[in-house]
């Protein structure tokens, strides 16, 4: 009994604040439906504006932003675009349709906000947008017409992409050759798996073994989140690092 009503009552506390503060409805249906865990997750997202800096508070509070309310950002985008048109909003939408999976919508985005000489970041995510629109061909000249850049982790974040697009094109030895390059520096393992499913179309069953074991082992140090959010590529290695043992 007393543990109901201290649930009615903090579920009742954060419906008055939702209205009182002129917070999203969304947060009302939440908190009527599943009311612990929305008024847990109302604490961490609305309560605790003064731990922002806290990072692991705001790792937190994006994600139950986005789990409750995932095109918050593409509206908030959207009307920055209403009130100025610009590269940069037109950009920042075309962020947010990605992030939701929307690519086709994204892409005309990216293009009106690149300009006619976008600069190596801007042109890389057109370049990727491309791609994810099976366009191939189009991202690999937006690639290699990409300005030269001193960063070597965005050279090896737009070397990765090429090799992609560079497989998807059947042009195989390079793409093997591109994600040699940069196999060992990108971090994570999603260059050892496309790595090692290349090496694997092409016959090369031992290189693949001996850099899926690699995968096997990085993931003893894996946190749990790493590892449930790259949960399906992880899966997959390990299937086919089983079969090439067997």
């Amino acid at each position: 009994m007393i543990a109901y009503v201290a649930i009615l009552a903090l579920q009742v506390y954060c419906i008055v604040d939702v209205i009182r503060r002129g917070r999203s409805s969304l947060w009302i249906m939440a908190l009527i439906f599943l009311p612990i865990a929305s008024a847990v997750a109302y604490f961490i997202v609305e309560i605790l504006p003064g731990l922002q800096g806290n990072r692991h508070v705001r790792v937190a509070r994006q994600k139950v932003i986005e789990k409750l309310d995932p095109e918050r950002e593409l509206r908030s985008a959207q009307q920055a675009l209403d009130v100025a048109d610009t590269m940069a909003n037109r950009l920042r939408v075309a962020d947010a349709l990605t992030a939701l999976g929307r690519h086709s919508e994204a892409l005309p985005f990216y293009q009106r906000g690149a300009g006619p000489r976008p600069d190596f970041r801007t042109g890389e995510k057109l370049a990727r947008s491309l791609f994810l629109n099976d366009k191939p061909e189009e991202a690999l000249s937006m690639i290699d017409s990409l300005p030269k850049v001193t960063a070597q982790s965005e050279r090896d974040r737009a070397t990765l992409l090429r090799a992609r697009i560079l497989e998807e094109l059947g042009r195989n030895e390079e793409a093997l050759k591109a994600y040699g390059e940069v196999v060992e520096r990108v971090p994570g393992d999603e260059a050892r798996c496309r790595y090692a499913a290349l090496l694997l179309k092409v016959g090369r069953k031992e290189d693949a073994r001996r850099l899926l074991e690699d995968v096997e082992h990085r993931m003893k140090y894996l946190d749990r989140h790493t590892r449930m959010s790259e949960a399906t590529m992880y899966d997959w290695a390990m299937r086919e690092l089983t079969a090439l043992r067997t």
